[in-house]
């Protein structure tokens, strides 16, 4: 199979290092501006669309343009396309796999969410037998790297998040990764094979800047250990979902994850929960699930076809959960219990909805925590 690459980054590179020790992949044209870094670069992405050898075009691009429209091209020009770029999956998913049928070609997304980690395929399978009933994991490899350095070496967090940047894990703007965003979009996805729907990032989502090394200190001293979760689940036509931080006990799978590695869990009533682990960022492991999504189409292999025509609204009282809000004052509020230590107050509450919880952080810069239902 002749294929193209859109982009010559970290991703790219690895996708052609890895297609290169393959007899039945063949790289014909990369699209890169600086044509000095590979001899078959083009600047041209027409030459692509026009070259009736080229089956597959593999965006390594990322952002939302011009991948959006690149992505659309290679469809309608019957190529299939695989993609790891999670933002553009996020928000044009359903009309990549609509135009990718009428064209009766492919749309793949597996490196989209946990990189080297099969865990969209293993949604694929559960699905094949039963309904999933939750998924919820570590999906962002920088947070993790952050939160297991602060909690093991007891620094802050800006110098955590500094070294994270000399070691290439963090961007210069690392907003995506402690923001929120880059989980919020792995939801998406995750949800939209979980649950045969695509939702919108209309849910919570925490932002990880606010935790300090007072906190790491004193979750540790209780016996918890903070990871930056992003979950969902569904109650008939409703869901819940949330990206925020999460204590589990020390002894928790979750809570010995470490460095920038994933983990992914998903429950089903025969398979109780199944965890995906292993390196959810990265050249050669993004690169590795994009190499495999192409052989799969090469050689035909699916599961059922994927459809998100199922209508969901998001709820904000479907559910109750127990929460820690850390504030630097007493809260009003019906709380189990109150702690101070030091200047902070960590407000323990009872099981509360995701609209209760809310009302009492009211847009405030407070840390939030979900008690995760480990502990529960």
């Amino acid at each position: 199979m002749k294929i193209a690459i859109l982009g010559f980054g970290t991703v790219g590179s690895g996708v052609y290092e890895i297609a290169k020790t393959l007899k039945n992949i063949e790289v014909k044209k990369v699209l890169e501006k600086d044509l000095s870094k590979i001899d078959i670069a083009t600047d041209n992405y027409d030459e692509i669309i026009n070259d009736k050898e080229i089956e597959l075009v593999v965006e390594c691009m990322g952002g939302l343009h011009p991948a959006y429209e690149f992505i659309m091209k290679a469809l309608q020009n019957k190529k299939s396309v695989v993609s790891a770029n999670k933002a553009v999956i996020a928000k044009y998913l359903d009309e990549f796999l609509k135009t990718a049928r009428e064209n009766n070609v492919e749309f793949r997304f597996e490196a989209s969410v946990g990189g080297g980690i099969p865990c969209l395929a293993g949604i694929q399978k559960i699905r094949r037998v039963e309904n999933i009933d939750k998924f919820y994991g570590i999906f962002n490899g920088t947070s993790n790297f952050i939160l297991d350095n602060m909690y093991r070496f007891e620094n802050e967090f800006f110098t955590t998040l500094k070294t994270a940047q000399e070691l290439g894990y963090a961007e210069a703007d690392p907003s995506a990764d402690i923001d929120g965003y880059d989980v919020t979009n792995k939801v998406i996805i995750s949800f939209a094979l979980a649950y045969d729907g695509f939702i919108k990032n209309d849910f919570p989502c925490f932002t990880l800047r606010n935790i300090t090394k007072e906190d790491i200190l004193y979750f540790k001293k209780q016996g918890f250990i903070a990871k930056y979760i992003g979950e969902a689940t569904t109650k008939a036509n409703e869901y819940e979902a949330s990206v925020m931080l999460n204590l589990f006990p020390i002894n928790a799978l979750e809570g010995n994850v470490l460095s920038n590695y994933n983990i992914v869990t998903v429950q089903s009533h025969t398979m109780g929960e199944v965890k995906f682990y292993g390196q959810g960022a990265g050249k050669l492991p993004t690169a590795n699930a994009i190499i495999q999504d192409i052989l799969d189409i090469q050689e035909k292999i699916s599961f059922n076809p994927i459809s998100i025509e199922k209508k969901y609204t998001y709820s904000s009282n479907l559910f109750k959960h127990k929460y820690v809000i850390r504030s630097n004052e007493e809260l009003k509020g019906d709380f189990e219990k109150v702690d101070k230590d030091g200047s902070n107050f960590y407000h323990y509450t009872k099981e509360i909805t995701q609209a209760d919880l809310l009302k009492l952080v009211d847009g405030k810069d407070y840390l939030v925590t979900k008690v995760s239902e480990v502990l529960a």
